[in-house]
This record gives structure tokens, C-alpha cells and sequence, in this order.
């Protein structure tokens, strides 16, 4: 049996949204063209693009979910330029001006779509702060600032009392801001493009697809209440894909968690003291992220779980524990803020391999996928959904070309129960590593 996204129902991105229209389900029997199964950042791109090359093919673009109820919609809504963490120790230059090239090109398309159908997401070209709260911190801030420097990029370092008069808080010793990130409201983002999606993609929610089967020359998606048959399939179905049998025992199910204030009050404001609408990623990769939202909240997000049953790994007394470690972060940051509660706690899982390697490509005769985006899924969901489409219709391009020479295969993982128990050690080692950044 086929393990579902069973994501918790209290996400502040997707909860801040008007409730949908009704949903349109799969029923009875279809044929299509091409299906590209998860309407996410990578199925959306990928559907789009689908669309674009072939204007008179059915399309259908298919979602166990609703659209932004998934990880999509449960990110930071960071959509970050630069190489992500291990990807920009990489020895060679080549390869991380590829990765930049990719996610810039993401970036624009991304602005493009919210620009041309004036998609309320809070889409701000905000830059991205880096922030360090100790010794330890200040370690890692000074190797990113070297790291900048071989990269070529353009940074800028942040002092004490400047960061504080942004933030509203002295807790960090400094920072350094880098101008390629732009901030949104995930959810809503994911939404709107799926509220713009060409006329030949029909979308179809809440619609889970149990089985995948081969039927001459045939794909068969067997759903609850409909079947299609398509002989092109692509897979944006992240860390899902390993449920149909693809890259089984290379993708570590991961979920991140995050918590957020109500908006302030003009009170509250101005004893925040701090501007609206940035976000800082910690220097300490275990550490935490904070953002203040154009509309007035604050979020803390960290800690990590290794989920193999996904969701159900996670419940409400899991959640609890969460929380208050998040409001103890809050807290700290934001003691003259103490009494603001928190609305909603939210987790979301992603996929992550051990050697840090996005896999996109061609699984087999007709199945496409993107797949293990090692926390970075605004960018590169957008951009890899994209060129996967360009891969199925065979249509060649540089930027297709750059993204295979920077993909491969994610490295096999030990059995269990030796891979649960490592990694679970080495979560629970980096947080006491990382302990005083936290």
C-alpha cells in the first residue's frame, strides 16, 4: 500500500488563505497525454511548461492534497539565489555558478508568473540575512564570507547594532546579508500559480494515486475513485517518489518545523522596534530560522526529525514538545514580546540523501522525475519541474544541459535499523553542537 502525505492541518501559510473553491477529484476513467503527479513547485513549473511545448496535448496535473497544503506550502518562503549549504563547499567553481544560473533562473520565472497574474504572495526582493549568535556561529559566518568571496557574489557584513535596529532584537552578534533572496508566502504562492495554469492542464486534488502500474506500453494510476492511463508520466513527488518504487533506499524522509506569532499589534510594533519583512537563516546550519512577515508575524522555525512513516511519526504530544522549545527561541529573541502567542506549529517533510545529491531525470521508458531537492524546494522544485518537461519533449537547451551535469544519483542508505539510529544520533548531536545558536 501506497504510504500518503499526512501533513498536520494547523500550517500558518495555508491557514492565512481564504478557504478554496470546492476541488475537482479524479473520477472514472481518463487518458491523457502527459501527467505530471504533485502539484507542488516542481509539478506546477513542470505542468506549465509541458503546456507551453505541447498546446494542444491534455495535460493533467495531479495532487493526493490541495494545492499548498503540502511542503510547498510549508517552507520559510525563502527563495534563495545562492548554492545551499553543502552544495557551496563544492571544489568546483564551474558547478556552483550552474547552480546560481538555475536558481536565478527560477527566481525570474517565479517573479514573472506573480508579476503578469498578480498573485497576492507577499513576493518582496528582500535579500537574506545570515545570522550569528556566538563564537560558534561567528565561525561559520566567517567561512560563508570566504565562501562569498570565491564565489564572486556580491554580501555585505552586518554589525551588531545595524542588525538590531532590522531585526528588533541584539541577540545576534552580526550577520552578513547577501541581496539575491526573495521572501513570499509559500501557500499562496503555490496557489495562485495553480489558479493560472494554461487551459490545456486540467488539475485534479485530494486525489491520491494508490498504484502505478505498466500496461502495454501504457502507464495505469490507479486513484480511489478514477484511473488514468498516459504514456508519459513525471514525478514531482519529491520524497513520495520511493513510494512508487523509484529511488527506494537513497531518499531520507526529513521534516522541519515551524511556529508563528499572530500579527502585532501597532503597540506591539513599536516595542518590536525592528523593520517588517525580512528573513535570516542561521550561519549554523542546525540553527534557527527567523522571519518577519510583511504582514506582522513572527516565525521561529528548527528543529528536525528523521520521519520514515512521514506524518505519522509526529503527534500532538511531539508537537507540543515542539512548541515550546520554538517559544523558548521566541523568547529569547523577543523578551518584551513574551506575552504574543502563538497561532499555529506546523511541520513539513522534505527529502534529503546522505551524499547531498538531487536526483532529476529519466527513471525508465516514459517516467520523468526531480526528486531529493536537499531543502531548497522554491528554486529548485521551480527550475527542475521545468527543465523535466524540456527532457520529456526532448527539447535541449543550456540550461538543461547544466542541470544534468549537477545532478546525480543519491547514495544508498544502510538498512534500518542502523540508518533510524544514525540518523537520529547525528539530529540529536548537531542540536547539542549547535545548542548555543539555537
Amino acid at each position: 500500500m501506497t504510504a500518503l502525505p499526512l501533513d498536520d492541518n494547523s500550517c500558518g501559510w495555508y491557514q492565512a488563505l481564504p478557504v478554496p473553491t470546492s476541488a475537482r477529484v479524479l473520477s472514472g476513467e481518463h487518458n491523457a497525454d502527459y501527467v505530471v503527479l504533485g502539484a507542488g513547485f516542481a509539478g506546477l513549473a513542470a505542468a506549465r511548461r509541458l503546456a507551453e511545448h505541447k498546446p494542444n496535448a491534455c495535460i493533467l496535473l495531479v495532487d493526493a492534497q490541495r494545492v499548498g497544503y503540502g511542503a510547498s506550502g510549508r517552507n520559510s518562503g525563502f527563495v534563495i539565489d545562492l548554492p545551499h549549504k553543502f552544495a557551496l563547499e563544492h571544489p568546483d567553481p564551474a558547478h556552483k555558478q550552474k547552480l546560481l544560473g538555475l536558481n536565478r533562473a527560477a527566481i525570474a520565472q517565479l517573479q514573472g508568473l506573480v508579476e503578469k497574474h498578480g498573485i497576492d504572495c507577499q513576493w518582496s526582493h528582500a535579500g537574506k540575512y545570515q545570522g550569528a549568535v556566538g563564537e560558534r556561529g561567528e565561525a561559520f559566518l566567517d567561512h560563508f564570507e570566504h565562501l562569498m568571496k570565491d564565489l564572486g557574489e556580491p554580501y555585505r557584513r552586518v554589525e551588531k547594532n545595524e542588525l538590531a535596529g532590522v531585526l528588533g532584537t541584539d541577540y545576534y552578534n552580526r550577520a552578513i546579508y547577501t541581496p539575491g533572496c526573495y521572501l513570499m508566502q509559500p501557500a499562496a504562492l503555490v496557489r495562485g500559480m495553480a489558479e493560472h495554469l494554461p487551459d490545456n492542464v486540467e488539475l485534479l486534488e485530494q486525489s491520491p494515486i494508490r498504484t502505478l502500474t505498466r500496461e502495454g506500453g501504457m502507464w495505469r494510476l490507479q486513484g480511489d475513485m478514477g484511473t488514468i492511463h498516459t504514456p508519459q508520466l513525471l514525478l514531482g513527488t519529491s520524497i513520495f517518489t520511493r513510494e512508487f518504487g523509484y529511488l527506494k533506499n537513497r531518499l531520507l524522509p526529513v521534516m522541519t518545523f515551524a511556529s508563528w506569532t499572530r500579527p502585532l499589534t501597532d503597540d506591539e510594533l513599536v516595542r518590536y522596534g525592528g523593520q517588517l519583512d525580512w528573513g535570516l537563516t542561521p550561519a549554523d546550519h542546525a540553527g534557527t530560522t527567523v522571519r518577519m512577515t510583511a504582514d506582522r508575524r513572527l516565525l521561529i522555525r528548527n528543529t528536525y526529525k528523521h520521519v520514515p512513516k512521514y506524518g505519522a511519526n509526529v503527534d500532538e504530544s511531539v508537537r507540543k514538545k515542539i512548541r515550546a522549545d520554538h517559544r523558548r527561541a521566541f523568547v529569547a529573541r523577543y523578551p518584551e514580546l513574551a506575552q504574543v502567542p502563538f497561532t499555529h506549529t506546523w511541520g513539513g517533510v522534505y527529502a534529503i540523501s546522505r551524499n547531498f545529491t538531487n536526483f532529476f531525470g529519466q527513471l525508465e521508458d516514459g517516467v520523468y522525475a526531480s526528486a531529493c531537492d536537499n531543502g531548497v524546494g522554491a528554486a529548485w522544485g521551480t527550475i527542475s519541474g521545468t527543465l523535466l518537461a524540456d527532457l520529456a519533449v526532448g527539447a535541449d537547451s543550456r540550461q538543461l544541459q547544466d542541470i544534468r551535469q549537477v545532478t546525480g544519483m543519491p547514495s544508498l542508505n544502510p538498512p534500518e535499523p542502523f540508518l533510524g539510529l544514525g540518523v537520529k544520533s547525528r539530529i540529536m548531536l548537531a542540536k547539542w553542537q549547535s545548542r548555543s545558536e539555537i
